[in-house]
């Protein structure tokens, strides 16, 4: 296949250095074509750096790049609205990095946009591309664990010392459930292919990190008396594990969302019958991510997650923090 998806990237974050631009280059069928800082200089540094041909000091001036089909945005998350309707507008597809937004109402208007100019939306949770995910699903429809009882996740890492971290910045989106805690309610919604009835949460604000949750813990009720329970933080051990617990097993996802490229992707499955491995392709996720995007746009594929699938997973979000603050249950 000669035709590429040809990448613009708003913004030089960690994620898009480490993790997003060396996936797009390591991919079959997209190429990263420009880089976008409001520091020219960090641009050109950060292009040489990765390879990338061309380096622009200002987000317009590569949405004015006629040669560039799609853009990632890994920008602070209350940027994400405003530069993903100013793409759309601009003719660009987007991927746009977790959460897609600060709200439901914002993801909404964000997937009206798109929709309005004919561009595909999709929002970056990268570990639901790894084919694992598909063997979990099918795991559990086979009836190997029994019926599905709850859903137990956790995503945690310690970052408090870095005081001056976007994420600790309130009125742009910073707090542990926007940065990581949508990745246990993503993959249990995804999961149990259902959306949640009700939430209650409890959260651990910290003053001296802009008042943003550092650590919170969160009960969501699904349809048939099954829940997931999950606990984020960035003041805290490092830990990112699902659990699947059913009537006859149980399936263990050590590493649930960041995966290690020795290994690190395998999942267990217990019953009464022992506990085996399930081996798993060692794929690059974020590689898998901007193919299956680039079918999407190149090819008329479907997307395997469209745009409402996140404003979804807002209104769950929502409601965590809703009820961390006011202490109270949210129903949904």
């Amino acid at each position: 296949m000669d035709n590429k998806l040809r990448w613009g990237i708003i913004g030089c974050a960690g994620i898009a250095q480490g993790s997003v631009i060396p996936g797009l280059q390591q991919s079959q069928r997209n190429e990263v074509i420009a880089i976008a800082s409001r520091d020219e200089e960090k641009a050109k540094q950060t292009a040489d750096r990765l390879n990338i041909p061309a380096a622009y000091g200002s987000y317009e001036a590569l949405l004015e790049d006629p040669a560039i089909d799609a853009v990632y945005i890994p920008l602070p998350n209350h940027l994400h609205r405003e530069w993903t309707i100013r793409a759309a507008e601009a003719g660009k597809h987007v991927l746009c990095e977790k959460p897609l937004a600060l709200t439901e109402h914002e993801a909404e208007e964000m997937a009206e946009a798109c929709a309005k100019a004919g561009v595909k939306l999709s929002e970056a949770f990268m570990y639901r591309y790894h084919p694992r995910y598909a063997q979990i699903r099918d795991v559990i429809a086979s009836g190997e664990i029994g019926q599905v009882r709850g859903i137990h996740s956790a995503f945690t890492f310690n970052n408090a010392g870095d005081k001056s971290n976007v994420r600790y910045r309130k009125e742009w989106g910073g707090g542990s459930v926007y940065d990581v805690g949508c990745y246990p309610i993503s993959a249990a919604r995804l999961l149990l292919g259902q959306e949640p009835e009700a939430v209650t949460a409890h959260a651990f604000f910290s003053p001296e990190h802009g008042d943003v949750d550092m650590m919170a813990s969160g009960l969501i009720e699904f349809p048939h008396s099954v829940a997931l329970t999950f606990d984020c933080g960035m003041w805290a051990a490092f830990r990112n594990t699902l659990e699947v617990l059913g009537t006859d097993g149980t399936i263990q996802v050590p590493s649930a969302y960041v995966t290690s490229p020795n290994g690190g992707s395998n999942f267990f499955v217990s019953t009464k019958e022992g506990r085996r491995e399930v081996q798993v392709a060692n794929v690059n996720q974020y590689s898998l991510q901007g193919d299956e995007f680039a079918a999407a746009v190149l090819d008329g594929k479907p997307l395997p997650f469209e745009p409402s699938d996140a404003v979804l997973n807002m209104r769950v979000v929502d409601a965590v923090l809703a009820s961390a603050r006011q202490r109270a249950r949210i129903t949904l």
